[in-house]
């Protein structure tokens, strides 16, 4: 071995090596500073709908205000890393991951906090006004209990009002927090400073004062300090409206983040054995750009704030099926360019570069999906689509730019020129016989009549499973350290008032329930209480009221209308509206065909199945345009700009769909690794979305091959004869 290979080989270990220790070093501290959702550390989420208070229309101030607000409260609570989003024109949306008292999160988030001075019969004397902002502060009353001290701002008018109450034959200040004016001093007069009672104090005034003010009563530490923090973050400006809420319990999270890790892990690992196995160097280095992949897109992830759920991961092990798809185009261009008896290092550097604009077409479309998702997802599917589009964005620097990097130091060498086996898994000999996909695809006629048959026979006797997401409602999850009497758990259920309308086992200390009830924050937490003390187990409990239901289905159905025609543009500007059609009509079997079997299993729809189905139709577009690309480079390179007959372009699509079956194939099998990995070993949470991935992933290599080709083949037998048409972009021959 020359002496300059010889060094250039040692410089190319040297600098793959130093990547893989700075990842291992740094790997383990950026996992540590991510933030979790709720699903995978437990915690505590509402939606609110903000309401004015005086009935007018919410603006966007009033928004903004209750936004600060809540803000100041959730700092009470002590929880380091919470997301609060307005969604809408009034919503506003709390994650608190990680807290582990939610009724208490509730009573500080929701909690109006106006307090008011006023005389026995009510009357409005003096509010919080009189009083510094941020000046109470936890005290004692002369008998060392706790109390809460109030520091007064405007001393003139507090001595004029108690003035004016000691001269009175009732000469009692009674302060209120949040009065609503259902109740009144009489009947509260009892419970009066017992810490549960709106009434906080009631004191008689013997003569006029100015100074400081104690509201003491039978207070516990806890209280005293809920009520100081409550005061000084001041005032809600607008009425706020549970209209859903999701807790999760710490054990549930821990143990779903563990799940998925697992599953993530065997998966990706299948996939690097899998590319070793069928690229052998090349598929090496593609499975150290994968772990490079992985580790910039966490770090992207971190340093943009996103916090990770498990749809979040889902979207990363779809990005993952990206990123090998674009080193599997790569490496297939490669090959046929060795086929050719071109040199490695010309075949190399034609074959990266025929590549780059399937790769490019297929990202970008990946992209537009989800960045339509972001858009009008909310909460998880946000999530889902935030991680899919760095995942995306990451995919072309790191598959394309990097792996290329990397595999030409080596390639530079000269070191493979005559072991293409050893670098590529090019065994010199292979000549595929041209398969006539265009004679096969008559029986697609006949297998999409009985899949419609079947399919809509079972929409009109099941119908769709539908999820609390859809249909409303609460789901209960509950999780015991002993063996759970399903039976007794939904007698119990029933027994609180509620109707079960769905139950699940999921295994012996596992269960979980659905009712039609939305509960309230009273119901989550009397329900929360009784499962507790009847069965010894933890509780999750999720509420979706019908508003929100009514705007998940709104969204849902305007993303993947938006996503459809975002799709259709852009492949009629990269190619032509033939293959626009052609590739949507494909879109149409896969999302029918996910539709169908779901309705046919029963299996539930929820919000996140509909960024299954987005996802869907970004990956098999992706696959779609991939063999588009090589039918519209044949087509230009075999017909002198015109196609004479029907039989030349039959051959053009056996030959494009020959030469790229085998890519379909492998892409599909290595993202299908981690996504069974998750159905297998993965949290039970989103088992559904993954067996819609499933579905959807195989129909997709079949629509791509047996639909969308074959759509375009029949469009386009009424252009033979005519001469075709370039884009400005497209060289000339």
């Amino acid at each position: 071995m020359k002496k300059k290979n010889k060094n250039s080989i040692i410089k190319s270990c040297l600098i793959i090596a130093i990547i893989l220790v700075v990842i291992g070093i740094s790997t383990p501290t950026l996992l540590k500073n991510l933030k979790f959702g709720l699903d995978l550390q437990g915690g505590f989420e509402v939606l609110y709908q903000v309401k004015s208070i005086d009935g007018k229309k919410v603006n966007n101030d009033m928004l903004q205000n209750t936004y600060k607000t809540i803000s100041k409260r959730i700092d009470v609570l002590g929880v380091s890393e919470p997301e609060i989003t307005i969604e809408g024109d009034d919503k506003i949306r709390v994650q608190l991951a990680g807290v582990t008292d939610p009724a208490k999160a509730r009573q500080t988030l929701s909690s109006v906090a106006n307090l008011t001075f006023r005389d026995t019969n009510n009357n409005l004397l003096m509010n919080s006004d009189v009083l510094n902002s941020g000046g109470a502060k936890v005290g004692q009353d002369e008998k060392g209990r706790p109390a809460v001290s109030l520091s007064v701002k405007d001393k003139d008018k507090f001595y004029e009002v108690t003035d004016k109450i000691s001269k009175q034959e009732n000469n009692v200040i009674v302060i209120w927090l949040d009065y609503d004016g259902l109740t009144s001093y009489e009947k509260e007069k009892e419970k009066c400073g017992d810490g549960k009672s709106k009434c906080l104090s009631a004191a008689s005034v013997s003569q006029g004062f100015a100074s400081d003010v104690i509201i003491q009563g039978n207070f516990t530490q806890d209280e005293v300090e809920m009520l100081v923090n409550l005061i000084n973050s001041g005032s809600l400006p607008t009425k706020l409206s549970e209209i859903s809420s999701k807790t999760v319990s710490a054990s549930f999270g821990e143990n779903s983040l563990e799940l998925t890790a697992k599953a993530g892990l065997i998966g990706v690992g299948l996939i690097g054995l899998s590319m070793i196995f069928l690229y052998h160097f090349a598929g090496f280095i593609a499975t150290i750009s994968i772990i490079i992949y992985s580790f910039l897109t966490f770090l992207t992830f971190w340093l943009f704030g996103g916090v990770l759920t498990l749809p979040g991961i889902a979207a990363l092990v779809i990005g993952i099926g990206m990123a090998i798809d674009s080193c599997v185009i790569s490496f297939s261009r490669i090959k046929d360019e060795l086929k050719d008896n071109v040199r490695l290092e010309g075949a190399y550097k034609k074959g990266n570069k025929n590549s780059f604009m399937a790769i490019f077409d297929s990202n970008i479309t990946t992209l537009l999906v989800a960045i339509i998702l972001f858009i009008f997802g909310e909460s998880t599917v946000k999530g889902f689509a935030t991680m899919l589009i760095i995942s995306t964005i990451v995919t072309m620097l790191v598959m394309v730019l990097l792996t290329r990097f990397l595999l030409g130091l080596f390639v530079n060498t000269g070191i493979f020129d005559n072991k293409l086996n050893l670098f590529i898994g090019f065994k010199g000999n292979e000549k595929l016989k041209t398969i006539n996909f265009v004679k096969a695809s008559k029986s697609v006629v006949i297998y999409t009549i009985i899949i419609l048959f079947v399919g809509i026979s079972s929409l009109c006797i099941n119908k769709l499973t539908l999820g609390i997401d859809f249909k409303g409602g609460s789901s209960i999850s509950v999780v015991s350290e002993e063996k759970i009497n399903i039976t007794d758990l939904k007698k119990e259920i029933k027994t609180l008032g509620y109707t079960i309308y769905d139950s699940e086992k999921i295994n012996n200390k596992s269960v979980n329930v659905k009712i039609n009830e939305s509960l309230n924050k009273t119901q989550v937490l009397e329900t929360e209480e009784t499962i507790s003390e009847k069965f010894n187990a933890k509780t999750e409990i999720g509420v979706i009221s019908n508003m929100v239901k009514k705007d998940l289905v709104k969204n849902a159905i305007l993303t993947i209308i938006l996503a459809s025609l975002g799709i259709i543009l852009y492949v009629s500007i990269r190619f032509r509206f033939s293959y626009a059609i052609s590739g949507i009509l494909a879109l149409v079997h896969d999302v029918m065909l996910m539709v169908f079997i779901f309705s046919l299993f029963k299996l539930e729809v929820t919000s996140i199945f509909i960024a299954a189905i987005l996802s869907i139709i970004g990956y098999s577009i992706n696959d779609t345009i991939v063999t588009f690309d090589r039918i519209r480079e044949n087509l230009n390179r075999k017909t002198n700009g015109k196609v004479k007959s029907k039989e030349e372009l039959a051959e053009i699509v056996n030959v494009s769909l020959t030469a790229t079956l085998g890519r379909s194939i492998i892409t599909t099998f290595t993202t299908l690794c981690p996504v069974v990995c998750l159905i297998l070993f993965g949290a039970h949470e989103i088992i559904n979305f993954n067996i819609a991935l499933l579905i959807g992933l195989v129909a997709g290599v079949m629509s791509s091959i047996f639909i969308a080709c074959q759509c375009w083949y029949a469009i386009e037998k009424k252009n033979i004869g005519k001469p075709i048409k370039k884009k400005w972009y497209e060289e000339e021959d």
